[in-house]
Protein backbone atom coordinates (compact mmCIF):
# COMPACT_ATOMS: atom_id res chain seq x y z
CA UNK A 1 0.00 0.00 0.00
CA UNK A 2 1.06 3.62 -1.28
CA UNK A 3 2.24 5.55 1.90
CA UNK A 4 3.45 9.35 2.54
CA UNK A 5 6.97 9.43 2.26
CA UNK A 6 7.28 13.29 3.03
CA UNK A 7 7.58 14.38 6.88
CA UNK A 8 8.32 18.11 6.46
CA UNK A 9 6.19 21.33 6.61
CA UNK A 10 2.93 20.26 5.53
CA UNK A 11 2.34 22.26 2.40
CA UNK A 12 -1.52 22.55 3.34
CA UNK A 13 -1.25 24.21 6.42
CA UNK A 14 -3.45 27.03 7.01
CA UNK A 15 -1.51 30.75 8.44
CA UNK A 16 -0.99 34.03 8.09
CA UNK A 17 2.45 35.55 6.66
CA UNK A 18 4.17 38.53 4.59
CA UNK A 19 3.14 38.72 0.60
CA UNK A 20 6.75 37.92 0.00
CA UNK A 21 7.16 35.17 2.21
CA UNK A 22 6.98 31.77 0.55
CA UNK A 23 4.83 29.22 0.85
CA UNK A 24 5.93 26.96 4.07
CA UNK A 25 7.92 24.32 2.99
CA UNK A 26 7.75 24.42 -0.67
CA UNK A 27 11.90 24.99 -1.01
CA UNK A 28 12.20 21.50 1.07
CA UNK A 29 9.64 20.16 -1.07
CA UNK A 30 10.63 21.18 -3.99
CA UNK A 31 14.44 19.40 -2.67
CA UNK A 32 12.99 16.39 -2.10
CA UNK A 33 12.46 15.31 -6.20
CA UNK A 34 9.67 15.82 -8.84
CA UNK A 35 7.28 13.43 -7.06
CA UNK A 36 6.68 13.81 -3.47
CA UNK A 37 3.89 11.56 -1.00
CA UNK A 38 2.46 13.42 1.31
CA UNK A 39 -0.26 13.51 3.66
CA UNK A 40 -3.77 14.57 2.00
CA UNK A 41 -5.69 16.66 3.86
CA UNK A 42 -8.34 14.59 3.51
CA UNK A 43 -6.39 11.36 4.91
CA UNK A 44 -3.68 8.88 3.28
CA UNK A 45 -1.30 9.84 0.35
CA UNK A 46 -1.21 12.64 -2.36
CA UNK A 47 1.36 12.97 -5.07
CA UNK A 48 2.30 16.42 -5.23
CA UNK A 49 4.12 16.97 -8.83
CA UNK A 50 7.14 19.94 -7.99
CA UNK A 51 8.97 20.30 -11.32
CA UNK A 52 6.98 22.20 -13.99
CA UNK A 53 8.44 19.62 -17.23
CA UNK A 54 6.62 16.85 -14.96
CA UNK A 55 3.82 18.66 -14.41
CA UNK A 56 3.16 19.35 -18.09
CA UNK A 57 3.11 15.19 -18.85
CA UNK A 58 1.08 14.99 -16.24
CA UNK A 59 -1.25 17.62 -17.19
CA UNK A 60 -1.47 16.33 -20.62
CA UNK A 61 -1.85 12.35 -19.05
CA UNK A 62 -5.20 10.86 -19.81
CA UNK A 63 -4.39 8.61 -17.34
CA UNK A 64 -5.26 10.97 -14.56
CA UNK A 65 -8.47 12.52 -14.36
CA UNK A 66 -10.25 15.05 -12.94
CA UNK A 67 -13.77 13.43 -11.96
CA UNK A 68 -14.07 13.12 -8.25
CA UNK A 69 -15.34 10.17 -8.80
CA UNK A 70 -11.80 8.36 -8.47
CA UNK A 71 -11.24 9.88 -5.57
CA UNK A 72 -10.55 7.54 -2.34
CA UNK A 73 -13.51 6.07 -1.70
CA UNK A 74 -13.06 6.91 2.30
CA UNK A 75 -12.90 10.65 1.30
CA UNK A 76 -14.93 12.99 3.25
CA UNK A 77 -15.76 15.15 -0.23
CA UNK A 78 -16.28 18.58 1.72
CA UNK A 79 -13.22 18.08 3.66
CA UNK A 80 -11.53 17.08 0.74
CA UNK A 81 -12.84 19.98 -1.30
CA UNK A 82 -14.17 18.09 -4.22
CA UNK A 83 -16.19 19.30 -6.73
CA UNK A 84 -19.31 17.05 -7.55
CA UNK A 85 -18.49 13.93 -9.78
CA UNK A 86 -18.77 14.62 -13.64
CA UNK A 87 -22.24 12.35 -13.51
CA UNK A 88 -23.66 14.49 -10.85
CA UNK A 89 -23.08 17.81 -12.35
CA UNK A 90 -22.07 18.47 -15.99
CA UNK A 91 -19.00 20.59 -15.67
CA UNK A 92 -15.30 21.97 -17.80
CA UNK A 93 -13.58 21.23 -14.92
CA UNK A 94 -14.96 17.34 -14.02
CA UNK A 95 -15.22 15.43 -17.36
CA UNK A 96 -12.59 13.82 -19.28
CA UNK A 97 -12.64 13.04 -23.21
CA UNK A 98 -15.31 13.68 -25.89
CA UNK A 99 -18.19 15.32 -23.87
CA UNK A 100 -14.93 17.56 -22.66
CA UNK A 101 -14.11 17.94 -25.69
CA UNK A 102 -17.99 19.04 -27.13
CA UNK A 103 -18.21 22.02 -23.65
CA UNK A 104 -14.54 23.47 -24.45
CA UNK A 105 -16.09 23.79 -28.56
CA UNK A 106 -19.16 25.29 -27.03
CA UNK A 107 -17.36 27.94 -24.54
CA UNK A 108 -14.36 28.62 -26.85
CA UNK A 109 -15.29 31.36 -29.44
CA UNK A 110 -17.26 33.26 -26.17
CA UNK A 111 -13.67 33.57 -24.36
CA UNK A 112 -11.32 33.90 -27.35
CA UNK A 113 -8.75 36.72 -27.20
CA UNK A 114 -10.74 38.29 -29.90
CA UNK A 115 -14.22 38.73 -27.87
CA UNK A 116 -12.10 39.79 -24.88
CA UNK A 117 -10.75 42.50 -26.49
CA UNK A 118 -14.31 43.42 -27.84
CA UNK A 119 -15.08 43.90 -23.83
CA UNK A 120 -12.12 46.09 -22.80
CA UNK A 121 -13.58 49.43 -22.48
CA UNK A 122 -16.69 47.95 -21.03
CA UNK A 123 -14.36 45.96 -18.35
CA UNK A 124 -12.59 49.04 -17.83
CA UNK A 125 -15.83 51.27 -17.05
CA UNK A 126 -17.18 48.48 -14.65
CA UNK A 127 -13.66 49.39 -12.28
CA UNK A 128 -13.86 52.61 -12.66
CA UNK A 129 -17.25 52.63 -11.53
CA UNK A 130 -17.00 50.27 -8.86
CA UNK A 131 -13.42 51.52 -7.78
CA UNK A 132 -14.53 55.54 -7.19
CA UNK A 133 -15.10 56.32 -3.47
CA UNK A 134 -17.32 58.98 -2.02
CA UNK A 135 -14.03 60.38 0.12
CA UNK A 136 -10.10 60.39 0.21
CA UNK A 137 -10.98 58.12 3.43
CA UNK A 138 -9.27 54.42 3.37
CA UNK A 139 -10.94 51.90 1.39
CA UNK A 140 -10.18 48.28 1.61
CA UNK A 141 -10.51 46.66 -1.70
CA UNK A 142 -10.60 43.18 -0.44
CA UNK A 143 -13.47 43.69 1.30
CA UNK A 144 -15.53 44.62 -1.51
CA UNK A 145 -14.09 45.83 -4.80
CA UNK A 146 -12.03 42.15 -5.68
CA UNK A 147 -15.60 40.39 -5.27
CA UNK A 148 -17.68 42.91 -6.74
CA UNK A 149 -15.82 43.86 -9.68
CA UNK A 150 -15.19 39.99 -11.66
CA UNK A 151 -18.32 39.21 -10.14
CA UNK A 152 -19.62 42.36 -12.28
CA UNK A 153 -17.34 41.74 -15.50
CA UNK A 154 -18.57 37.89 -15.59
CA UNK A 155 -22.10 38.96 -15.04
CA UNK A 156 -22.22 41.53 -18.00
CA UNK A 157 -20.59 39.16 -20.42
CA UNK A 158 -23.34 36.38 -18.84
CA UNK A 159 -26.56 38.47 -19.28
CA UNK A 160 -27.02 38.95 -15.43
CA UNK A 161 -28.72 42.21 -14.92
CA UNK A 162 -26.73 45.15 -12.83
CA UNK A 163 -28.87 44.60 -10.48
CA UNK A 164 -28.66 41.41 -9.34
CA UNK A 165 -25.06 41.87 -8.51
CA UNK A 166 -25.46 42.03 -4.79
CA UNK A 167 -27.56 38.58 -5.00
CA UNK A 168 -24.25 37.31 -6.45
CA UNK A 169 -21.99 38.57 -3.92
CA UNK A 170 -23.93 37.24 -1.59
CA UNK A 171 -24.40 33.82 -3.20
CA UNK A 172 -20.90 33.39 -2.92
CA UNK A 173 -20.76 34.43 0.34
CA UNK A 174 -23.15 31.75 0.97
CA UNK A 175 -20.63 28.84 -0.63
CA UNK A 176 -18.39 29.52 2.67
CA UNK A 177 -20.74 28.42 5.06
CA UNK A 178 -22.30 24.93 6.14
CA UNK A 179 -24.59 22.64 3.67
CA UNK A 180 -27.72 24.47 4.75
CA UNK A 181 -25.72 27.92 3.15
CA UNK A 182 -24.35 26.37 0.44
CA UNK A 183 -27.65 25.40 -1.13
CA UNK A 184 -29.08 28.44 -0.24
CA UNK A 185 -26.13 29.52 -2.18
CA UNK A 186 -27.13 26.87 -5.26
CA UNK A 187 -30.36 28.16 -5.18
CA UNK A 188 -28.92 31.83 -5.69
CA UNK A 189 -27.26 31.31 -8.09
CA UNK A 190 -29.84 29.03 -10.49
CA UNK A 191 -32.35 32.15 -10.11
CA UNK A 192 -29.12 34.36 -11.47
CA UNK A 193 -28.25 31.54 -14.39
CA UNK A 194 -31.82 31.51 -15.40
CA UNK A 195 -32.05 34.96 -15.51
CA UNK A 196 -29.26 36.14 -17.84
CA UNK A 197 -30.52 33.21 -20.10
CA UNK A 198 -33.79 35.59 -20.65
CA UNK A 199 -31.51 38.44 -21.56
CA UNK A 200 -28.77 38.69 -24.38
CA UNK A 201 -25.47 37.75 -23.84
CA UNK A 202 -23.17 34.94 -23.62
CA UNK A 203 -25.29 32.55 -21.48
CA UNK A 204 -27.71 32.66 -23.77
CA UNK A 205 -25.17 32.07 -26.62
CA UNK A 206 -23.97 28.96 -24.38
CA UNK A 207 -27.43 27.61 -24.50
CA UNK A 208 -27.45 27.24 -28.06
CA UNK A 209 -23.92 26.32 -28.41
CA UNK A 210 -24.44 23.32 -26.32
CA UNK A 211 -25.87 19.78 -27.89
CA UNK A 212 -29.76 19.77 -27.36
CA UNK A 213 -29.76 16.66 -24.57
CA UNK A 214 -28.00 19.56 -22.12
CA UNK A 215 -31.24 20.43 -19.95
CA UNK A 216 -31.14 23.79 -18.55
CA UNK A 217 -30.45 22.52 -15.14
CA UNK A 218 -27.04 21.51 -16.17
CA UNK A 219 -26.64 25.15 -18.09
CA UNK A 220 -27.21 27.12 -15.07
CA UNK A 221 -24.09 24.66 -13.80
CA UNK A 222 -22.07 25.66 -15.86
CA UNK A 223 -23.53 29.19 -15.90
CA UNK A 224 -22.30 29.03 -12.00
CA UNK A 225 -18.68 27.69 -12.50
CA UNK A 226 -18.26 31.00 -14.46
CA UNK A 227 -19.60 33.10 -11.81
CA UNK A 228 -18.73 31.74 -8.82
CA UNK A 229 -14.62 30.32 -9.79
CA UNK A 230 -14.18 33.25 -11.98
CA UNK A 231 -14.35 35.79 -8.59
CA UNK A 232 -13.08 33.10 -6.10
CA UNK A 233 -9.82 32.89 -8.45
CA UNK A 234 -9.67 36.58 -10.29
CA UNK A 235 -10.94 38.02 -6.85
CA UNK A 236 -7.33 37.05 -4.31
CA UNK A 237 -5.14 37.57 -7.80
CA UNK A 238 -6.39 40.96 -8.34
CA UNK A 239 -5.54 41.46 -4.40
CA UNK A 240 -2.11 41.15 -5.11
CA UNK A 241 -2.11 42.82 -8.74
CA UNK A 242 -3.05 46.27 -7.20
CA UNK A 243 -1.34 45.72 -4.24
CA UNK A 244 2.16 45.21 -6.52
CA UNK A 245 1.14 48.31 -8.16
CA UNK A 246 0.35 50.64 -5.08
CA UNK A 247 3.80 50.05 -3.17
CA UNK A 248 5.78 50.52 -6.41
CA UNK A 249 4.04 54.05 -6.65
CA UNK A 250 4.23 54.52 -3.12
CA UNK A 251 7.33 53.28 -1.65
CA UNK A 252 10.47 54.32 -4.18
CA UNK A 253 9.20 51.83 -6.40
CA UNK A 254 10.35 49.26 -3.39
CA UNK A 255 7.37 46.34 -2.67
CA UNK A 256 7.32 43.51 -0.66
CA UNK A 257 4.72 41.63 -2.71
CA UNK A 258 7.07 38.50 -4.66
CA UNK A 259 8.22 39.22 -8.43
CA UNK A 260 11.32 40.35 -10.55
CA UNK A 261 10.25 43.28 -10.02
CA UNK A 262 9.93 44.79 -6.76
CA UNK A 263 8.80 47.86 -9.15
CA UNK A 264 6.48 48.23 -11.66
CA UNK A 265 7.80 49.35 -14.94
CA UNK A 266 4.24 50.12 -16.24
CA UNK A 267 3.87 47.30 -18.78
CA UNK A 268 0.94 45.69 -17.58
CA UNK A 269 0.00 42.62 -19.12
CA UNK A 270 3.92 41.69 -17.89
CA UNK A 271 2.81 42.72 -14.44
CA UNK A 272 -0.52 40.85 -14.63
CA UNK A 273 1.24 37.46 -15.39
CA UNK A 274 4.05 38.06 -13.33
CA UNK A 275 1.61 37.84 -10.49
CA UNK A 276 -0.10 35.46 -11.38
CA UNK A 277 2.93 32.84 -12.14
CA UNK A 278 3.86 34.00 -8.58
CA UNK A 279 1.22 34.22 -6.87
CA UNK A 280 -1.16 31.97 -8.84
CA UNK A 281 -4.98 31.63 -7.68
CA UNK A 282 -4.44 28.58 -6.02
CA UNK A 283 -1.06 27.51 -4.94
CA UNK A 284 -2.01 23.65 -6.49
CA UNK A 285 -4.01 21.91 -8.89
CA UNK A 286 -8.11 20.92 -8.86
CA UNK A 287 -7.14 17.40 -7.64
CA UNK A 288 -6.50 14.54 -10.53
CA UNK A 289 -6.55 10.83 -9.57
CA UNK A 290 -5.17 7.93 -11.18
CA UNK A 291 -7.58 6.21 -13.50
CA UNK A 292 -5.40 3.26 -13.64
CA UNK A 293 -1.39 2.69 -12.56
CA UNK A 294 0.77 5.23 -13.15
CA UNK A 295 4.38 5.38 -12.72
CA UNK A 296 6.02 9.12 -12.26
CA UNK A 297 9.80 9.72 -11.53
CA UNK A 298 10.23 6.07 -10.59
CA UNK A 299 7.27 5.88 -7.92
CA UNK A 300 4.44 3.70 -9.14
CA UNK A 301 0.61 4.79 -8.08
CA UNK A 302 -1.75 2.83 -7.83
CA UNK A 303 -5.57 3.71 -9.25
CA UNK A 304 -7.44 6.01 -7.09
CA UNK A 305 -4.33 7.89 -6.25
CA UNK A 306 -5.06 11.44 -5.89
CA UNK A 307 -2.13 13.60 -7.80
CA UNK A 308 -1.65 17.68 -7.56
CA UNK A 309 1.13 20.04 -9.28
CA UNK A 310 2.57 22.19 -6.94
CA UNK A 311 1.83 25.29 -9.21
CA UNK A 312 3.12 28.15 -6.60
CA UNK A 313 6.78 26.08 -6.42
CA UNK A 314 7.28 26.64 -10.28
CA UNK A 315 7.13 30.09 -10.55
CA UNK A 316 10.78 30.54 -11.44
CA UNK A 317 11.14 26.74 -13.46
CA UNK A 318 12.22 27.92 -16.81
CA UNK A 319 9.81 24.67 -17.93
CA UNK A 320 6.92 26.54 -17.09
CA UNK A 321 6.81 28.30 -19.77
CA UNK A 322 6.50 32.22 -20.51
CA UNK A 323 3.56 34.96 -19.14
CA UNK A 324 1.81 33.36 -16.39
CA UNK A 325 3.05 29.96 -16.48
CA UNK A 326 1.30 27.51 -15.23
CA UNK A 327 -0.86 29.76 -13.07
CA UNK A 328 -3.91 28.68 -15.48
CA UNK A 329 -2.87 25.03 -15.78
CA UNK A 330 -1.67 22.97 -18.80
CA UNK A 331 -3.12 20.35 -21.48
CA UNK A 332 -6.97 19.41 -22.26
CA UNK A 333 -7.70 21.18 -18.74
CA UNK A 334 -6.29 24.63 -19.45
CA UNK A 335 -8.78 26.73 -18.21
CA UNK A 336 -10.92 28.02 -20.37
CA UNK A 337 -11.44 31.45 -18.92
CA UNK A 338 -7.86 32.49 -19.04
CA UNK A 339 -8.12 35.32 -21.60
CA UNK A 340 -11.19 37.02 -19.19
CA UNK A 341 -9.12 36.67 -16.50
CA UNK A 342 -6.25 38.38 -17.85
CA UNK A 343 -7.99 41.17 -19.72
CA UNK A 344 -10.07 41.70 -16.32
CA UNK A 345 -7.18 42.60 -14.48
CA UNK A 346 -5.12 44.53 -16.56
CA UNK A 347 -8.31 46.52 -16.80
CA UNK A 348 -8.56 47.03 -13.50
CA UNK A 349 -4.99 48.09 -13.21
CA UNK A 350 -5.29 50.45 -16.18
CA UNK A 351 -8.11 52.16 -14.54
CA UNK A 352 -6.27 52.57 -11.32
CA UNK A 353 -3.36 54.29 -12.68
CA UNK A 354 -4.91 56.03 -15.13
CA UNK A 355 -8.55 57.73 -13.59
CA UNK A 356 -7.11 57.53 -9.75
CA UNK A 357 -3.40 59.41 -9.51
CA UNK A 358 -3.70 60.18 -6.18
CA UNK A 359 -4.57 56.16 -4.89
CA UNK A 360 -2.31 55.19 -2.20
CA UNK A 361 -1.72 52.42 0.18
CA UNK A 362 -3.18 53.38 3.64
CA UNK A 363 -0.58 51.41 5.39
CA UNK A 364 2.90 50.80 4.10
CA UNK A 365 3.71 47.57 2.13
CA UNK A 366 5.63 45.67 4.29
CA UNK A 367 2.52 45.69 6.42
CA UNK A 368 0.07 43.64 4.91
CA UNK A 369 -0.80 40.38 5.18
CA UNK A 370 -1.74 37.23 3.45
CA UNK A 371 -3.94 34.51 4.50
CA UNK A 372 -3.39 31.26 3.62
CA UNK A 373 -6.89 28.81 4.25
CA UNK A 374 -4.85 25.97 4.30
CA UNK A 375 -5.88 22.86 2.04
CA UNK A 376 -5.79 23.20 -1.85
CA UNK A 377 -7.29 26.94 -1.63
CA UNK A 378 -5.48 29.64 -2.90
CA UNK A 379 -4.15 32.73 -0.64
CA UNK A 380 -5.71 36.13 -0.34
CA UNK A 381 -4.38 39.29 1.14
CA UNK A 382 -6.18 39.94 4.92
CA UNK A 383 -7.11 43.51 4.05
CA UNK A 384 -5.53 46.19 0.76
CA UNK A 385 -6.47 49.69 2.54
CA UNK A 386 -6.58 52.09 0.04
CA UNK A 387 -6.39 56.15 0.39
CA UNK A 388 -7.12 58.59 -2.86
CA UNK A 389 -9.49 56.44 -4.45
CA UNK A 390 -10.96 59.86 -6.06
CA UNK A 391 -11.40 60.00 -10.15
CA UNK A 392 -9.24 62.11 -11.76
CA UNK A 393 -11.55 64.90 -12.68
CA UNK A 394 -12.32 65.51 -8.62
CA UNK A 395 -8.14 65.01 -8.10
CA UNK A 396 -5.76 67.20 -7.28
CA UNK A 397 -3.14 65.95 -8.98
CA UNK A 398 -2.26 67.32 -13.09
Amino acid sequence: MLQPSWHGACPFTAGTRRPDEPYPGREALRSAGPVVLAEAPAGGPVAIVTTAALARAVLGDPRMVKDSAWAPPDWDPRAAELEPTASQALSLTTTEGAPHAALRRAHAPMLSPRRMRARRDAMRDTARELLAAPDDGPVDLMADFTTRYPLAVVGDLLGVPRAMLDDAVEACRRMFGDEDEVAAAMGGFARLAATAMQHDGLARELRERLPADVTDEQVHYLLFTLLFVGQLTTGPALGFVLARVLAAGDGARRSSTRGNGDAWDGDTTALVDDVLRRDPPAPFTLWRFTAREVELAGIVLPPRTPVLVDLAGTADDPAAGPGPGLAFGAGPHLCAAVHLARAELVAAVDVLVTDFPDARLAVPAADLRRIDPGGIAGSRLAALPVEGLRPRERSGSS
